[in-house]
């Protein structure tokens, strides 16, 4: 414990001298993502499109954890789960929901709030039908969040879903399905050398986004 203790009280590196300001940014939040997502992309970047999702539940006790963007829209920003996992438990209670992008070889990170809303079921099995048949009995044989005494017994409920669809599609199961979350406020960090970090930040108002810089 003492080593680690050493090492997180020591490690420091800088950061590249990228400038971001009000004049480099789109007007608008989302075609702004846009760019930075396909740099991310470009720069080869492991898994651009992994996000952190925090979620609160009925006491208030944050949660977070990495899932997938799937689509993004003029709507938002779209993810799939389990209808009966923890966060969507959380979300049925507290629609209010934050997403993070932290692309640390470019040294950027995108953060967003908003409000999330259930996709509809024509969406999420056109979704459906287009995963990997593994990943569709997956979604059948996972009970998302809840207490399995081994790993065997997930083993056996993917074979008996395999039996079970043996010579048949998939369809998509009502307890698994999208959500889109409608973002009001955003913020594109971009680190800077001794850690004057650029930080600009949309907030929805009414119809139009407000455009201002934060200090690091």
């Amino acid at each position: 414990m003492e080593d680690l203790q050493n090492y997180l009280n020591t490690i420091r590196r800088d950061f590249s001298d990228q400038p971001l300001n009000q004049h480099s940014v789109d007007a608008h939040p989302l075609t702004q993502f846009g760019r930075w997502f396909e740099e991310a992309v470009n720069a080869q970047i492991l898994d651009p499109y992994a996000m952190s999702l925090s979620t609160v539940n009925t006491e208030g006790q944050p949660s977070n954890r990495i899932v997938y963007l799937r689509n993004v829209n003029e709507e938002g920003f779209v993810f799939y789960t389990n209808y009966k996992s923890r966060k969507a438990h959380h979300i049925q209670h507290n629609d209010k929901v934050a997403l993070t992008f932290f692309w640390a070889e470019i040294d950027r990170q995108i953060r967003i709030e908003g409000v999330v809303k259930k996709m509809s079921k024509e969406r999420s099995d056109i979704y459906f039908a287009q995963r990997p048949r593994e990943s569709q009995i997956g979604a059948w044989a996972s009970p998302q969040s809840t207490t399995i005494k081994s790993r065997e017994e997930l083993e056996e409920l993917v074979t008996f879903y395999t039996q079970k669809f043996n010579n048949s599609e998939v369809y998509r199961p009502l307890h698994w399905g999208g959500y889109t979350v409608v973002p009001h406020f955003y913020e594109f960090w971009q680190g800077r050398p001794n850690r004057l970090h650029d930080r600009l930040t949309y907030t929805k108002e009414g119809k139009k986004w407000s455009l201002n810089r934060l200090a690091p």
